[in-house]
């Protein structure tokens, strides 16, 4: 109990000071300054027929002038019509700079060989890079050339908020459907928060390659992926960290006009094979104040498990264990407010308290699962 009782108060303490960051970075503002940014923006994609036409959609509706700006879409052995649908995309707007490139694999990394393969075919000083499942904002590269003028910073993580959920006609799919959105858009909207208030104490370890900004020069002097290209994910936290070693400036871009729309996953079991992956590259984290989070994260909710049975079998009292559940919960809840306030997803946080109780078997055994077994993403298996 006194163990459990320490990983407590260090947990607290992390929301506390994630708490503190997130309301320490100042809400960015467009100024629509003159566009003088230049952005290579890179798309790998892997048979994402169903995804493409509204990205590149969004992407032909930038409101930013066209020659300041490229699209390479990296074609990573797509098996369905998404090449054909980048083709016509570049026959359909071609007063825009489009790049259509086939991955150039290296290592055992799809999406960071994808991602150097078009940085080395990029002509423009700032790479932004998405995912071919996302919806950009009309302003998103007059946000970040406003946000980039303004800080000069290497590289700037921006914003991502699952997709508004589209209306369920059928009542037995509102039961089954409705409670996983909701419990994947908390979920979205904590890693969020504590990626943006990790930067707000100048402890960044986590961003988002779904939306995310980083000078070319930078991230060759840097030496591209090497080192950690062997770990199939973490394109962007690994860059992140090693943009920080070098003492690059990072910023956290908080701004309503940045961010970036992503799709749910499909089902449960996605949900669950995605955050697995997400989870495998943690043991390669070369940031202490990251190591720290993920392992207090992950003692807290497994401690409240193991208390839970303890509590139950009568060899733990139950009012210590109650009181540390109230007290996670509360700081919780503050932390994913304000998230939601500012994503404007306040909806979802009726779904709190019981997504609070499922969570710690969530969290618990996607973080068990990714260290002893591997993961399945795009329709290869992985070894974490």
């Amino acid at each position: 109990m006194i163990i459990f009782i320490f990983i407590s108060t260090a947990y607290l303490i992390l929301m506390i000071s994630l708490i503190y960051g997130w309301q320490q970075i100042p809400e960015f503002l467009t100024e629509y300054s003159p566009s003088e940014t230049c952005f290579s923006i890179i798309i790998p994609f892997r048979n994402e027929a169903e995804n493409l036409p509204v990205l590149l959609k969004s992407l032909a509706e930038q409101q930013y002038p066209a020659d300041k700006f490229e699209i390479l879409l990296v074609n990573d052995a797509s098996e369905d019509d998404s090449v054909k649908i980048c083709e016509e995309f570049q026959e359909n707007y071609r007063q825009l700079s489009i790049k259509i490139l086939e991955n150039n694999r290296q290592s055992n990394s799809p999406k960071k060989d994808a991602i150097t393969t078009a940085i080395e075919k990029a002509e423009f000083e700032y790479i932004l890079t998405t995912d071919a499942d996302c919806i950009v904002p009309k302003i998103w590269l007059q946000t970040f050339n406003d946000f980039i003028k303004n800080t000069q910073a290497v590289l700037v993580a921006g914003p991502v908020s699952l997709n508004p959920p589209t209306p369920l006609t059928s009542p037995e799919r509102r039961r089954t459907v409705k409670p996983f959105r909701t419990f994947e858009g908390l979920d979205v909207l904590s890693l969020q928060a504590a990626g943006a208030g990790a930067f707000g104490i100048e402890q960044a370890f986590m961003c988002n390659g779904a939306n995310l900004c980083y000078r070319k020069d930078a991230f060759l002097e840097a030496g591209g992926f090497s080192g950690n290209n062997e770990i199939a994910s973490g394109d962007d936290v690994f860059l992140l960290q090693k943009f920080q070693q070098k003492k690059y400036k990072v910023a956290f871009l908080k701004s309503r006009d940045a961010i970036v729309q992503t799709q749910s996953q499909k089902s449960f079991s996605a949900l669950i094979s995605q955050r697995i992956r997400w989870a495998a590259k943690a043991p390669a984290y070369k940031s202490l104040f990251s190591k720290f989070a993920g392992a207090i994260v992950l003692l807290m909710n497994a401690g409240l498990l193991v208390g839970a049975v303890l509590a139950l079998m009568e060899i733990w009292p139950y009012y210590p264990l109650l009181i540390i559940f109230l007290l996670k919960f509360n700081f919780d809840f503050a932390l994913l407010y304000l998230s939601a306030k500012f994503f404007k997803r306040e909806e979802v946080l009726r779904s709190y308290f019981w997504s609070s109780l499922a969570y710690p078997f969530f969290s618990t055994y996607v973080a068990l699962k990714s260290l002893l077994s591997g993961y399945e993403w795009k329709g290869r298996k992985f070894r974490s």
